[in-house]
Order: structure tokens, then sequence, then C-alpha cells
């Protein structure tokens, strides 16, 4: 979401770096670039002229002039700017996601425009609730406007593994909220998720539903979904909802699309509610905490290496990847176990998104999109390795001409493509074994040069 203005961001940083000594003057100029970069990110310009303000006000002095490392310092006072325009920094508890201290069953309400992902996101939290939080919960749709909307939530709700309200016909939202609320009662729900109706733009009508549904279940949490890949109209049905309804909280959703980003920066300043969670793609798991830190980390190209842990740690298969690693130890790795690699690589999303957590990695956007490091990759040659026979999969060295032709057709792929998965896998076993022989220590005494083709397990010079 954040592309553009990361790479003209880390762009003025990098001139800065080069000047060494700064003069208020480099700074100052620095800081015209950095506000022509927020601008064309689409960042509401009153958000803009008080970033600015504030890392100007830090920034130009004598204490950082004189620094060691001006330029470092500048863009620090930059990311603790960026972090507090994302709703972190000073007064920030810590605290994120969703707010569920009250009495059960605690009601969610979801508003927002129609076509935000306002009913994808509430079975994206109702699964969220239920596998990380333990939570019973309880679908309900008050959309009694679009088609089948009501239809969809159930059908949502079956693949999260949650329960839905039973549809009746004819009955109004306030009806439906009401009883939402009345089974969630009866049944002991710990969480009732309460979908309202969305328009193609704001109006009196849905305000005024929205504002009396509220008024009925009194949620603990009123989550405001908004699109970012609408950048400034995003914000202003922010404030508009803010204004009239009063939100607790953000969703942001399509944040993987061409997003510039601005409206996540903007947010905070415009509706004093904090964004809580971001969506990234149609898949229901494929929604996160939003951490102001490490957003301003991934903007300013240091990474986020944080959620890369955390996301690994909730997809990766810790008894495999332990089985995994005990056969490698021992130099044993077949094509068998790549696959089982390259699946649960994929549980984790896009190699760029996983990538782009990386410190520094932003730099090399350019040739990461030639190398078109994409999970259709990942697909291909798991279908390969799947058109493969048992006793080809573990012993890949009997896979000659004939084979690879029959692998091939039988997984829709070239030759030259099996080739270059068995290559690559020929790499992957070499290094296995030469991590075997070397073992722990002589690992740590020859660094990852003893990994070296070529270097017999000697340490480098």
């Amino acid at each position: 979401m954040f592309e553009a203005l990361s790479s003209k961001l880390n762009g003025v940083f990098d001139r800065l770096r080069r000047r060494g000594a700064l003069s208020e003057s480099d700074v100052q100029e620095a800081l015209r670039e950095v506000r022509v970069a927020l601008l064309e990110a689409d960042v509401a310009l009153p958000v803009v002229r008080d970033l600015v303000a504030r890392v100007r006000e830090r920034a130009v002095g004598q204490e950082v002039i004189r620094s060691v490392s001006p330029a470092q310092q500048v863009i620090k006072i930059v990311n603790d700017c960026l972090v507090e325009a994302l709703g972190g920094g000073e007064g920030d508890d810590g605290k994120r996601g969703l707010d569920l201290a009250a009495a059960a069953p605690v009601p969610l309400l979801m508003v927002g425009l129609q076509g935000s992902g306002k009913t994808t996101t509430s079975g994206k939290i109702a699964l969220r609730l239920k596998g990380r939080d333990k939570k019973k919960v309880l679908l309900a749709s008050l959309d009694v406007q679009r088609p089948a909307a009501q239809l969809q939530l159930q059908q949502l709700a079956e693949r999260a593994g949650v329960a839905s309200l039973p549809i009746i016909p004819g009955q109004t939202p306030l009806e439906i909220a009401a009883r939402a609320m009345d089974l969630g009662r009866r049944e002991l729900y710990d969480v009732v998720i309460l979908d309202t109706a969305g328009r193609l733009a704001i109006d009196e009508a849905l305000m005024a539903e929205v504002a009396a549904v509220k008024a009925a279940t009194n949620p603990h949490e009123t989550l405001l979904v908004v699109d970012a890949m609408t950048g400034q109209d995003a914000v202003n049905t922010a404030r508009a909802f803010q204004e009239r309804v009063g939100v607790t909280g953000i969703v942001m959703t399509r944040v993987d699309g061409d997003a510039r980003g601005g409206a996540a920066l903007s947010m905070r300043a415009v509706t004093g509610a904090p964004i809580k969670l971001l969506g990234a793609g149609e898949k229901l798991d494929a929604l996160e905490d939003f951490h102001p830190d490490r957003i301003a980390g991934r903007i300013l190209g240091m990474g986020d290496i944080v959620s890369l842990v955390e996301r690994a740690a909730e997809t990766i298969d810790r008894d495999e990847a332990e089985k995994m690693a005990a056969r490698m130890q021992k130099g044993q790795f077949n094509l068998e176990d790549y696959a089982s690699q390259l699946k649960q690589i994929g549980k984790m999303g896009s190699l760029s998104g996983i990538l782009g957590m990386l410190p520094g990695v932003g730099k090399m956007k350019a040739q990461l999109e030639d190398a078109n490091l994409d999970t259709t990759i990942l697909k291909r040659q798991a279908a390969i390795i799947g058109s493969m026979t048992p006793k080809e999969r573990r012993t890949p060295d009997i896979i000659k001409a004939s084979r690879k032709r029959r692998i091939a057709a039988g997984s829709g792929t070239t030759v030259q493509e099996v080739n270059r998965l068995l290559k690559q896998f020929d790499d992957m076993s070499a290094m296995m074994k030469r991590m075997s022989k070397l073992g722990q220590k002589g690992l740590m005494r020859g660094g990852l040069g003893a990994l070296l083709p070529g270097s017999g397990g000697r340490r480098p010079f």
C-alpha cells in the first residue's frame, strides 16, 4: 500500500545520507520533498502541514545538525512523527485490535459504504475471534437493502465455522438486531457481530438507520470499514460516519492493492478514531492488527520483522517444521520436503509481501518485480512435484529426459521449468549436505562463507 511513498521518502533520505554533514537548508530542502511525497500519496493537506511542521520543529536545530549522524537523526524524527500521525507515540497504551472488555454477549457493529468489504470483514473478524481468542461468535446480517446480503453472510459464517442468525424475511434492521442480541444472551454467545447495510454514497437514510441500530444495541465497538483504494474518499467517509454516528475504530480493507496509503496516514488525525485492523485479500484469514510503529517502519524501509515472525507462527506447522529441520541437519532432503516447504510459504501470503517486511528490501523493489516473485510460481512448482511419482520425489536423480517430458505435460508446464526446479533443488540439497558436514560449531566458525561452493568448509579469508 505504501510502495510509492516509501520509494520517494527513501530517495530523499539516501540523498541526505550521502551529504554527511547537514546544514539547515539541507534539512529544509529534504522536508519540502517529504511534503510533496506525502501529498502525492493522497495524505490530507492539514495532516501533511502538521506532520512536516512537527518534523521541522524537531529537526532544524544545532543538536541534530551537529550530531554524529545527522541524516539518521532526521530519519528517526520522521519515523517518530509518522508513528504519531498513525495513532501511536505518546499516550499509546500498546493495545491493538478489538476491545472485548464488556459483559457478554459483546455487540460489534459493522458500518460503512456498500462495496467497502464490510460483510467479508465481518466473516474475517468472526474467524479470528473463534480461532485466536476462542470466542463463541454469532454473525447477524441487518442488510435488507442488498439482494442476497443475508445469504452471503450466512455462507461466510459456514466457512468460518461460526453460527449465523436464521434469516426471517420481512424483518426490519432493528428487529433483526433485537433478535440477534436476544439469541446471543439466551445461547451464551461471547460476541455478536451486527453487519449493517451500506449505500453507494452517504445519505441521511443510511445514517439514520445506523444511528437507530446503535442506540438500540449499545455496541461496545462500532467499526467503520473503509476501502484503502478510494484514497481521500475513504477519509471523507470516515469523517461523515464519525460526526453522525460515532465510531470506535476503523478497519482498512484492500491494503494489498495499488493504494497510495494517504488514507491510513490521515484517518487518526481526521476522525480521532484509531485504525484497528487491516484486511489484505479475500481469504478469511487475511486480517491483521494495525501497529503504527510497524507501519512506519515499512514506509521508511526499515522492515517489519515482528509482524513477519507473528505471521510465520500463525501459519507454519511447528511439528512439521521440526521434523523437516531434523532431516535437514542429517543432510536428508528430498522433493517431498521441498513441496512441504512451498506449501508452508504459500500459507504466509505473497512472496513480495513477505519480503517487504524485511529491512532494506524496499530498495530492491524493481529487481524483485523483474524476478516475478509471486505465489503463482510456488503453485507451478508444487504442480510439477505433484506430477512426479513417489519414487521420483524421493530420488530425483532418476528423472531424465523422458520423465521430464511426462512431468511437464502432467503439470501443464515446460521441460525448462522442470529443469529449473530440479536445479534449485540440487543447490538446496548441496547446501544442506554442507551444513550437515560442518555441524553447528563448524558453521559458527566458518560463517555463511563456509556454505558457498568450493569453500570445502574452510574459514573464508
